[in-house]
């Protein structure tokens, strides 16, 4: 992973790319949706994250964010570590069809890095948002929102539920809270 894709601003805005392992299909379930955006409402609520635009496909989430606390890196990695844990809790007791393959397939990546199970990679893709270029801002939002149409999920961004859209264009509250970014 290069260096310039770490967290080194703990107060900066960031566009973060979470990964899963093998580009494995995990967030086709809601379940495994669900889990991310308690967990994000969690610490929006608990750890000062604000996050300002999301979407959640089926085998990565996009982001962009930044900690009030200025502990940004620490709250990545607690949200991706809770994560893996209930969404690998929930694969094994709750009925997957998939079970079996995706627990070895995780399995196998964390025999990588001596962990049990691997859901995330560990990178983040984590590129620094400057405040003073509103245009590169706007078009990491776009990019976000557009995640879902280009897929071929939705014809419009603001009809996908997993994703902040609906918020930026209809002004109604998406899963996740978010600060609304007005560009000029």
């Amino acid at each position: 992973m290069g260096e310039a894709y770490h967290i080194k601003d703990p107060f900066a805005t960031y566009f973060l790319t979470f990964q899963v392992v093998n580009w494995i299909d995990i967030f086709t379930r809601k379940t495994y949706r669900d889990i991310v955006a308690q967990s994000f409402n969690y610490c929006i609520k608990e750890k000062g994250l604000v996050v300002y635009a999301w979407v959640i496909m089926s085998n990565h989430i996009h982001c962009i964010v930044n900690s009030t606390p200025g502990v940004l890196a620490d709250t990545v990695r607690d949200l991706k570590t809770f994560t893996a844990k209930q969404i690998i809790k929930s694969i094994q007791e709750n009925g997957e069809s998939r079970k079996e393959w995706m627990l070895i397939q995780f399995k196998q990546s964390g025999l990588e890095k001596s962990q049990q199970f691997q859901l995330w990679t560990h990178e983040n893709h984590a590129i620094e948002i400057n405040p003073y270029q509103p245009k590169f801002m706007q078009s990491k939002i776009n990019y976000i929102h557009n995640n879902p149409v280009r897929a071929g999920i939705v014809t419009k961004p603001e009809e996908y539920t997993y994703s902040s859209a609906n918020q930026y264009y209809t002004g109604k509250a998406s899963l996740i809270p978010i600060e609304v970014i007005v560009l000029s």
